[in-house]
């Protein structure tokens, strides 16, 4: 399969841009008629490596790239001229391999390529939904006010994921600590008491002793081996849900995973609505928008379940109602999307509907992570203060029996 960028027309006449997967260029083009879109530009993405090397650098600028956006908004909103806002805030750009693939962009507007399409000739660079955000805003002479809210935009999905990461460090590194304690026990502490229990009389050390010491044998012995199968497992696992249905199977289940399950589902709700809302507020047309904000969504089952949406779409239909059906959104949301169906303000709830929800997601995190740091704390304390028990509860039978005899 090949990825092609295009730019092709829409049923409602409004302009669209993006990507696709298909076997050939003339495959392509069929996909995109079939979904109503009429063709203008078909090209395929060459040097698949180097499209995923400039999807990289898209993350590692990520808030370059958002900065800039912000910047160059402003700018356009001040009233000056595209050529000169895009060279002012290139040159505010700090970071030399991001200013010159922003100075391409530069030098193709002033060649009279616009905006969007500039952006679109820097493959894997840019967020899909700058180049359609452009446009929009390009149709309609907005340009700056769709660059400041896609900035907006971008800030927002940054900030929702370093909550996300900062939340979940200190429970995983709770857990690293804790299993390395645990190993540190019985690699390195239980075998100091091997020899002075050698000596003791079958049946005379307590259960917990002996199991304790039989387990620091056991690792000690194989440790190499219970590592091995642990990276082949692993390495196994990964096989078997590298096919898109295994993906969307276990995808599926980890929606319905309790206090997970719900978080994941508004993460990834607060991402579609809050793309969705900034598109249609941009002027994009409702299924174009769809299909774009879509992309968004890195859960495989909400995310063909969307896929399927957006077809009923294209062909005329309701939105609210094929939501509604596959149930993949909370129940908060629909109510938000029905609301902006029937009184034309779907984008404005939309974006309504993403701050609430974003609220709702810090409040999950704190509550996940106020049950897993004492969990994982009150755990690693039982696991140490049991061996350490064991081993003086043999200690002391030890020398009891010495002083007996």
């Amino acid at each position: 399969m090949a990825t092609f960028q295009y730019r092709a027309l829409a049923s409602s006449g409004g302009a669209v841009a993006g990507q696709l997967e298909a076997a050939t260029r003339e495959d392509a083009i069929a996909s995109m008629r079939k979904s109503g879109l009429r063709p203008i530009e078909v090209t395929e993405q060459k040097g698949s490596a180097k499209v995923r090397a400039a999807r990289g650098a898209e993350k590692k600028w990520r808030r370059q790239i958002t900065g800039f956006f912000a910047e160059l908004g402003v700018l356009l909103q001040a009233g000056l001229p595209l050529d000169r806002a895009l060279s002012i805030a290139v040159d505010n750009i700090a970071v030399p391999p991001l200013r010159q693939r922003l100075a391409d962009v530069l030098a193709a507007v002033r060649e009279g390529r616009p905006l969007s399409g500039a952006l679109l000739d820097q493959p894997g660079l840019f967020p899909g939904l700058a180049p359609a955000m452009a446009e929009a805003g390009e149709a309609n002479g907005e340009l700056g006010l769709a660059l400041a809210r896609l900035a907006q935009m971008l800030e927002q999905a940054d900030e929702q994921r370093r909550q996300v990461s900062a939340a979940m460090t200190y429970p995983v590194a709770l857990t690293v600590v804790a299993v390395g304690v645990i190993l540190l026990m019985l690699l390195f502490v239980v075998p100091q008491f091997e020899t002075l229990f050698a000596s003791a009389p079958a049946g005379s050390l307590p259960a917990s002793s002996v199991a304790v010491m039989s387990a620091s044998k056991f690792v000690r012995a194989n440790g190499l081996y219970i590592l091995g199968t642990l990276v082949a497992g692993g390495f196994a696992l990964r096989q078997a849900l590298s096919s898109p249905a295994s993906k969307a199977w276990l995808d599926r289940q980890m929606l319905d995973v309790p206090q997970l399950g719900p978080l994941l589902r508004n993460i990834e709700t607060v991402r579609f609505a809050r793309s969705l809302g900034a598109l249609i507020d941009g002027g994009v047309p409702l299924p174009s928008a769809m299909a774009l904000a879509r992309r968004t969504v890195t859960n495989r089952y909400m995310n063909t379940s969307l896929g399927e949406v957006v077809d009923i779409v294209r062909q005329g239909g309701g939105l609210t109602a094929p939501l509604a059906e596959r149930r993949i959104l909370p129940t908060l949301a629909m109510s938000f999307v029905r609301t902006g169906e029937e009184t034309s303000q779907l984008g404005p709830m939309l974006g309504r509907l993403a701050t609430v929800l974003d609220r709702d997601v810090k409040v999950r995190l704190d509550r996940i992570i106020a049950i897993a740091t004492p969990t994982i704390v009150v755990g690693l304390g039982v696991g140490v203060a049991a061996m350490v028990a064991s081993i003086m509860s043999a200690i002391l039978g030890f020398n009891d029996l010495a002083v007996a005899q």
